[in-house]
């Protein structure tokens, strides 16, 4: 018995060593990375794939969550379930964290302003739908008043609209490779909708700065359909059925009422952070 006891005392120590590597060598690599980038410049290839392969390689157990914390649990209000967000690190290049999202919880669309960024799934099923823009056409006519699918009225919506080309719209079950988003490309607007529980691992390069005009702005979908420009014949394709579903325009929004994102404590394996 004390040789079984002592064996698994010898596991254990190995197991978190393996922990606080993983981790660690993701900070490290995240250093190395993005040391030479800045707003809107991409890592380098080999950067992207070093990033990539350490999370792919990461669960749940190396950064200490799991399904059944406090965090997951849905208490009955109006708006959307509270969402924790738990830091690991930040400097002016690149910051890491994890979001943790209950059962039905939503981070509404939203953009990442010259940003790459890498989200890993660490466990769960969630519904990711993702936009990019479509740089060559602008809207230039209203919405039209008489579309169904819009909640809002015409005279509560703007002209702050952009035309943007569905790139996502799937569900991801962990485990399930990272996916990675450019500046403009990937899906760089996107919406996470949790099926059950889940825990998002996330790296962004450089992070959200307000006083460097990185600001997480919302959006409201429009069916394609909604404005009346006649924009459509500009679009790549015949099939304008299909346009209508790989197309929607964007309207600026404030954060949605309801939204709650609240901070709380990484408990899980020590990140040593260098000058």
């Amino acid at each position: 018995m004390g040789m079984e006891k002592m064996a698994g005392e010898r596991k254990k120590r190995r197991t978190r060593h393996k922990r606080v590597a993983a981790v660690q060598k993701l900070y490290d690599a995240c250093r190395d990375v993005f040391a030479n980038c800045g707003p809107g410049v991409v890592p380098d290839a080999q950067g992207i794939e070093r990033l990539k392969d350490i999370l792919n390689g990461m669960t749940e157990h190396d950064v200490g969550v799991r399904p059944n914390m406090p965090y997951f649990k849905v208490k009955e209000t109006e708006g959307f379930p509270k969402i924790t967000y738990l830091h690991l690190s930040e400097c002016d290049k690149f910051s890491i964290g994890i979001f943790l999202l209950p059962p039905t919880g939503v981070l509404p669309l939203h953009n990442h302003p010259q940003m790459t960024v890498f989200s890993k799934l660490l466990f769960g099923t969630m519904h990711i739908k993702a936009y990019d823009w479509v740089d060559n056409i602008a809207s230039s006519s209203a919405p039209k008043s008489d579309s169904s699918e819009c909640e809002e009225t015409a005279e509560e919506k703007t002209d702050s609209v952009r035309l943007a080309k569905l790139k996502v719209n799937s569900d991801f079950t962990a485990p399930c490779n990272t996916s990675i988003l450019y500046p403009t490309d990937g899906g760089n607007m996107h919406c996470f909708t949790a099926i059950t529980s889940c825990a998002v691992l996330d790296v962004l390069g450089p992070p959200y700065c307000d006083a460097e005009g990185r600001h997480c702005q919302y959006y409201r979908t429009h069916p394609f359909t909604s404005f009346s420009a006649g924009d459509n014949k500009q679009l790549p394709g015949d099939d304008e059925k299909a346009k209508e579903l790989d197309y929607a325009w964007l309207e600026e929004i404030d954060k949605p009422a309801g939204l709650s994102v609240v901070g709380a404590p990484y408990n899980g394996p020590r990140i040593v952070e260098k000058e």
